[in-house]
């Protein structure tokens, strides 16, 4: 009786995370079945896991966070993977957004630079079963190590200047997700950050959109154990 209780509530907190989705702007239906199936607490740190139902980041160590659901899922929307695709997610954390695109896509490759969180990450993927995901403990901003081409990228990120040697992994008619700092408007000011998306017509041509405003930090380079 207690497990069916856990199940039930556990199926009831992914309904109200849905809910949230839904209000937040959300209407890819893939997008939303694929945080359906994909149980976030399991994610979380455990002291956080009654957290992990509601929309808002979450602490996961070497100073990082799991992003809001729906911040999440906004990106992953905009990035409009399909069943074919193999996807490059740069800043694997948790590995939640990984377990997400393993959903919608064929392949999945995911770096992260700190090896803790990667060696974590992989732990709870292999724990439920996802075959299509190889995470990696690297630096995703170096040419080297994007592990050939891509149809879309996510860089959980954000950059003065468009990440040139990530990109150079997006194949032609692909499109890449990150985020890009604005100059402030007025001096001392917090630069804003804003969502963008590119998208590669040829190996020479490129077009990018707005897609508004996000949070998603500096980017860094290199690896590191830990924090």
């Amino acid at each position: 009786m207690e497990e069916r209780a856990v199940e039930e509530q556990s199926i009831e907190a992914r309904a109200a995370l849905l809910l949230q989705l839904r209000r937040a702007g959300v209407r890819d239906l893939a997008v939303m079945r694929a945080f359906e199936t994909t149980p976030r607490e399991l994610f979380a740190p455990h002291r956080f896991r009654d957290l992990a139902a509601r929309d808002m980041a979450l602490p996961i160590g070497c100073g990082q966070t799991m992003p809001a659901a729906a911040d999440l899922a906004r990106r992953l929307e905009a990035l409009g993977v399909e069943p074919h695709h193999r996807v490059l997610e740069v800043g694997t954390g948790s590995g939640f957004g990984a377990a997400v695109l393993s959903r919608l896509a064929r392949e999945v490759v995911s770096i992260e630079r700190y090896e803790t969180l990667a060696i974590e990450a992989r732990r709870r993927l292999a724990e439920l079963e996802i075959a299509n995901v190889e995470t990696l403990f690297g630096d995703g901003l170096a040419a080297e190590e994007t592990q050939g081409c891509f149809d879309r990228i996510v860089l959980h990120m954000s950059f003065h200047e468009p990440p040139q040697a990530a990109l150079a992994a997006l194949a032609p008619g692909g499109v890449a997700v990150f985020g890009r700092f604005e100059p402030p408007s007025e001096p001392d000011a917090r630069q804003a950050e804003r969502l963008r998306l590119a998208r590669r017509q040829s190996d020479a041509l490129w077009s990018e959109a707005d897609l508004g405003s996000c949070r998603l930090g500096a980017a860094l380079v290199g690896r590191a154990k830990a924090l």
